[in-house]
């Protein structure tokens, strides 16, 4: 019975637009997990004793929590002999990781490395490819799932990317600036040469589609060697590049009130946010930051009571 109810949560959430791949995946898991206990209803108990089986960390129990909550409070709405867990069940909380914002010099020594890889015979445009790769998502603040989804039917003239259904089945244009636009034109040359027709714009050894494990095991090899925050106890990751570049944005945009605020929306739409909370957040993670619009905030009272 909770395979069913499972199905008519997830058909309806996609009908509003949420992808819910990985929530799909968890609620059909503790459903079955339920039903070889003889349940048709949610308990917190079964909630407690699945989380402790399935997931070894606290991000992963808090996700999974989430995930399940939600499914509760649909189903409780119908029935309320489901029980719906709280969320503070055991504890359980997830932090986002603190971002790494990399300097200049930093994105140069990566690009760097990555027009040095070693030479592959099955996969020629290797190096290009990843200078391209990173370039363009340090360049623009793509995801990295938005970067490898790309097709060449993707690139509009005049130097606009078309970003395809990505979050909650959106799809938005990002502009490109002159020096990305040159710097494409030059990788798509070297790619007629070797990717045949195959139409992603960054493809795999096969023609496919690039795997983000592959994609990452490779960027933090070059981060080994381009000498990047060697002595940081987490290492950083390709979406950091996107952290940096929204951080780069809003730091150029002064601290006139009406300015930051038509910077955040133009961010957040050209971002592919959701919620301009997602863009606040930028803020937040930069502490640097937050002094200077605290520093802006006390001028702009001071003014005003004045």
């Amino acid at each position: 019975m909770l395979n069913d109810d499972v199905d008519r949560y997830i058909s309806l959430r996609h009908a509003l637009g949420y992808k819910l791949v990985k929530a799909g995946r968890h609620l059909r898991a503790f459903a079955c997990f339920a039903a070889d206990r003889g349940e048709t209803h949610i308990r917190v108990s079964s909630v407690l004793s699945w989380l402790a089986i399935v997931a070894r960390t606290p991000g992963a129990r808090a996700r999974r929590l989430t995930d399940l909550i939600l499914f509760a409070r649909f189903v409780h709405a119908e029935d309320s002999r489901h029980e719906i867990p709280r969320a503070d069940v055991k504890r359980i909380s997830e932090k986002r990781p603190v971002p790494y914002i990399y300097t200049a010099d930093e994105i140069t020594r990566i690009l760097e490395m990555a027009g040095k890889l070693r030479h592959q015979r099955p996969n020629p445009l290797r190096r290009q490819l990843y200078v391209m790769l990173f370039g363009l998502i340090a360049a623009t603040g793509l995801r990295v799932s938005e970067a490898l989804a790309l097709k060449l039917d993707d690139i509009r003239d005049g130097g606009v990317l078309h970003i395809r259904e990505t979050k909650f089945r959106k799809s938005r244009l990002v502009p490109l600036h002159v020096t990305v636009v040159q710097a494409l034109e030059t990788y798509l040359e070297a790619r007629r040469q070797h990717a045949g027709v195959c139409d992603w714009l960054f493809p795999s050894v096969q023609h496919r589609e690039m795997f983000s494990t592959t994609v990452n095991y490779t960027f933090r090899c070059i981060l080994r060697r381009a000498g990047v925050a060697p002595e940081r106890r987490q290492q950083p990751r390709i979406h950091d590049l996107r952290h940096t570049f929204a951080t780069r944005v809003l730091e150029q945009c002064g601290a006139e009130r009406g300015v930051v605020a038509r910077h955040f929306v133009a961010l957040s739409t050209y971002l592919g946010h959701a919620d301009i909370r997602n863009t606040y957040w930028y803020l937040e993670a930069t502490p640097e930051m937050m002094t200077d619009i605290a520093a802006a905030s006390e001028m702009l009272v001071g003014e005003s009571a004045a």
